[in-house]
């Protein structure tokens, strides 16, 4: 094995990654299944995760994929997808908190029940989730090799830009706070807490706006470096905190947005 490899290498890892079946999610359990590592992959529609992980199977990397139904928006959904984990492994060297959703509407309409539902997923379950897996993690865990927490956030939780999507910025602001939280309890026990801050990408919650390349490179437009982000920015990242490479890394919010969150007046979805 070179020395690049070696750096970067994720062989032999097992990971769970939430809301894999699209998106970004999907974008991190590929990158980590080609590179060699166990990735169980869940999400609300069990027969999708299980389609997903014979796709990346399929690809011929060096690790595998497994699929099944995990719903992380409610304390019984979290405490079977645990239990799940728990048949499937004993240690887990990577989670990746990515299940999320969002909610648009105007200042005037923007619905009550929008913020519990929002923040239930993107924050409650971040917390939860991490929290009931920490013997797994723990279990996985050393001094040379951490184990890894990746929270998935946004560069709308890093700039007061609403969008209509007012609880889903706000919740993602959470995430970050809650990442470098975490970071600092996490440290003695020696578990990494990181979050990605994606800019623009195209996936389910995007698809209104990414949805064709007309759509995308519309958008991309407003992003300092004139594109929108691709799998491989996603990947590269990924490999980075959860290799030898990112194991000094810690509390970190890590942009991965062509720019946008040193942006001056920045716009993503609107004119």
């Amino acid at each position: 094995m070179s020395y690049l490899d070696k750096l970067f290498s994720v062989a032999g890892k097992t990971a769970l990654v939430t809301g894999a079946a699209t998106g970004i999610g999907r974008m991190v359990a590929t990158a980590l299944v080609r590179a060699g590592a166990t990735v169980m992959i869940a999400s609300r529609k069990g027969e999708d995760c299980v389609r997903v992980a014979s796709e990346l199977n399929a690809q011929g990397g060096d690790g595998r994929a497994e699929g099944f139904a995990g719903d992380v928006s409610s304390e019984t959904g979290i405490a079977a997808l645990v239990a799940e984990v728990k048949v499937r492994t004993d240690r887990l060297h990577v989670l990746v908190n990515n299940a999320g959703i969002s909610w648009g509407a105007s200042l005037e309409e923007f619905p009550y029940h929008a913020w519990a539902k929002v923040f239930g997923v993107n924050v409650t379950a971040v917390f939860h989730l991490t929290r009931e897996l920490l013997p797994l993690l723990d279990a996985a865990a050393s001094d040379e090799d951490p184990a890894r927490v990746i929270n998935l956030g946004s560069v709308m939780g890093t700039q007061p830009l609403a969008d209509d999507a007012y609880s889903y910025t706000a919740s993602k602001a959470a995430v970050h706070h809650l990442t470098r939280t975490l970071a600092i309890e996490f440290a003695a026990r020696r578990i990494t807490v990181n979050a990605f801050a994606p800019g623009p990408f195209q996936s389910r919650m995007t698809a209104f706006a990414t949805a064709t390349e007309e759509q995308a490179k519309h958008v991309g437009n407003h992003v300092p470096l004139g594109r929108i982000g691709g799998p491989d920015d996603i990947a590269g990242a990924t490999l980075y905190l959860c290799s030898r490479a990112g194991s000094y890394v810690t509390g970190a919010i890590l942009p991965i947005d062509g720019g946008q969150s040193v942006q001056h007046g920045m716009t993503l979805f609107k004119e």
